[in-house]
């Protein structure tokens, strides 16, 4: 889960109306960037303490080592170096010569050498919109624009719609080229990032940039469009396509079409659309999987097929104001040097199965039995002439629930009850080689080692098993370990780290032999393997709590429990972490702490 160089970081609008609530990581010092080494925030220490010159009620984040850490409101922007020391601060009106001013969404960008980029949009109900972009590391407009119309809703729309990535649906930063894609009614620009000049137009692509692929050694984009909300009822004649363009003029190479609607998820609004580029073919992922010669775009072929549960879009009702959606109920495909290995939902009995395609012809190969009573097959492995396949495990639940307080947005996982088992296909012909349907409440993800052994927890026990012959290497009592039941696993050398209700357990892989337990961190919801640190995080009660663990025991290094927006959204409400792991940043409007992970 580490955050990219140069990934573009984001603030979605809805983020303000979200009802999290935790106590922030206290804050010792008041003074503006004032030391703290050597005190504790729970048992990390607190490198220092600083403040924001503005509000920084809007974006609050920090680059990928920490050294830059940038915090916005509506009307202005502050940045502080890696010592807490103000770098500038300043106000949109007065930075921008546009006089850009009321944002009413922002995007930041970070390179990998510093600085970057802060994009603003001031969308006006009556009048001419306005674009501008500010260097990160001097807060010096770049450049600004007017030409850019409709690139967000307008005011009173659903502030959320649109969002994939951090980025609009109208704009996407293409970081190879250094510069922006802007979705326009009649065509699609390339600018450069820091200057905004025009690279090239095209007007043989339309809508929004669902997916892109940069093919480096060609200078080649790749890309898939859709429907944006934004200029949706600007469209007439708006068809699918995919297409690659030539990245130094913008002619368009070739130019393809494919059926089925482009949804997007209910909270995140990503586009539920995936995009690969496999050696001479190009793959979409759409209610099915399709194949296309890179060369040509001609399609190759193509297997229809349902690709999640519950799909975006208003979602159902489910009592007092509440919508939610179910995802991450089906495998993405799994690509190896000849084939492609998909998991199928039937259409009419909802069943599932795994297929066996050939790579080039699409041919079908094999197909599995099928797999009655799963709600979910959310993982496939290839371990060496066995296809692994877990039947049953958590899904993530999109929710939105409106109440006289009003309205809260929320992502997690969950288990939901199903069929769950271990299921190994012999790859030669896809029959069952062996299958165990021990897992009566619940499965966990699968740890395969080495191609040779698969563990598994069920909630109350934990299994190894031979994957060649399906023999069981141990059935060991989690409950036992009186952590609660599992929830999810974490592969860590030569153990198998089991996250539970009510803490950690873990076991040894050569014989199942329980390493250690820890019943001191409950409801744990999600783990990060950033750098050579691992750290968990609990958001229960509206909480946003990151707890860092040494694997190798289970002890707790520490825990910062952060009341605050903005932070990264992959880290929750007001929480950031650099790339190696061994830095945690937390927000609380003006405020900002450094923590250090390692004492």
């Amino acid at each position: 889960m580490k955050k990219q160089l140069s990934i573009v970081l984001f603030s979605i609008c809805m983020m303000g109306t979200l009802t999290s609530h935790a106590q922030f990581g206290k804050l010792l010092d008041k003074v503006k960037g004032k030391s703290g080494a050597g005190k504790k925030s729970g048992s990390f220490a607190t490198v220092w303490e600083s403040e924001f010159e503005n509000k920084a009620s809007f974006l609050s984040l920090a680059n990928s080592d920490g050294s830059v850490i940038l915090g916005t409101d509506d009307n202005s922007a502050s940045v502080l170096n890696g010592e807490g020391k103000p770098v500038w601060n300043g106000d949109y009106k007065k930075i921008t010569t546009n006089k850009t001013n009321n944002s009413e969404y922002q995007f930041a960008i970070f390179k990998e050498n510093g600085g970057g980029y802060l994009f603003l949009f001031d969308s006006r109900s009556m009048g001419t919109d306005r674009v501008a972009c500010l260097d990160m590391a001097t807060g010096k407009e770049l450049w600004n624009s007017e030409q850019y119309q409709n690139l967000i809703q307008k005011k009173g729309a659903r502030s959320l719609e649109g969002s994939d990535q951090g980025e609009l649906e109208t704009v996407k930063y293409i970081s190879e080229l250094d510069a922006f894609l802007i979705s326009q009614k009649a065509s699609v620009i390339l600018v450069k990032a820091n200057t905004g000049e025009k690279i090239w137009e095209t007007n043989r692509f339309k809508g929004g940039v669902g997916k892109y692929v940069y093919d480096a050694k060609r200078n080649e984009i790749i890309m898939v469009n859709f429907k944006p909300t934004a200029l949706g009822s600007l469209f007439a004649g708006f068809k699918n396509q995919l297409v690659k363009i030539n990245a130094v003029n913008g002619e368009v190479l070739w130019d393809a079409t494919f059926t089925g609607a482009v949804e997007k998820e209910l909270v995140t609004r990503r586009a539920i659309i995936d995009l690969w580029v496999k050696d001479d073919k190009v793959f979409i992922y759409l209610n099915g999987l399709m194949a296309y010669d890179y060369k040509t775009g001609q399609k190759l072929w193509e297997s229809v097929y349902e690709t999640d549960m519950d799909k975006g879009g208003g979602g159902s009702l489910f009592g007092g104001g509440t919508q939610k959606k179910i995802y991450r109920t089906i495998a993405d495909p799994l690509y190896t040097k000849d084939a492609v290995y998909l998991v199928i939902l039937g259409t009419r009995d909802r069943t599932k199965y795994v297929e066996k395609h050939d790579m080039k012809s699409g041919k079908l190969l094999w197909a599995s039995e099928k797999i009655t009573g799963a709600l979910s097959m959310p993982n496939i492995y290839k371990a060496g002439n066995r296809i692994m396949v877990q039947v049953g495990g958590k899904v993530q639940i999109q929710e939105i629930k409106t109440t006289k307080e009003g309205t809260s947005y929320s992502v997690y996982w969950a288990y939901r009850d199903q069929k769950n088992g271990v299921l190994a296909l012999d790859d030669s012909n896809g029959t069952t080689a062996w299958r165990s349907e021990k897992f009566d409440k619940r499965i966990t993800d699968l740890i395969i080692d080495d191609d040779k052994s698969v563990f598994v927890g069920d909630g109350d026990e934990f299994y190894g098993y031979d994957i060649a012959s399906g023999k069981q290497l141990f059935d060991v009592k989690h409950n036992d370990a009186k952590v609660g039941r599992a929830t999810d696993v974490i592969d860590f050398e030569d153990k198998v780290v089991v996250l539970s209700e009510k803490g950690l357990a873990a076991y040894n892989k050569k014989d199942g032999s329980r390493a250690y337990a820890s019943e001191k961190i409950k409801g744990v919801d999600y783990f990060y393997h950033i750098g050579d640190n691992y750290f968990l995080r609990d958001q229960r009660n509206s909480k946003n709590i990151i707890y860092g663990i040494n694997m190798t025991n289970g002890e707790t290094k520490g825990s910062v429990e952060s009341k605050g927006k903005g932070g990264s959204p992959l880290y929750g409400n007001g929480i950031d972490i650099t790339t190696d792991g061994e830095y945690i940043f937390a927000f609380k409007g003006k405020k900002v702490e450094k923590i250090k992970v390692n004492n």
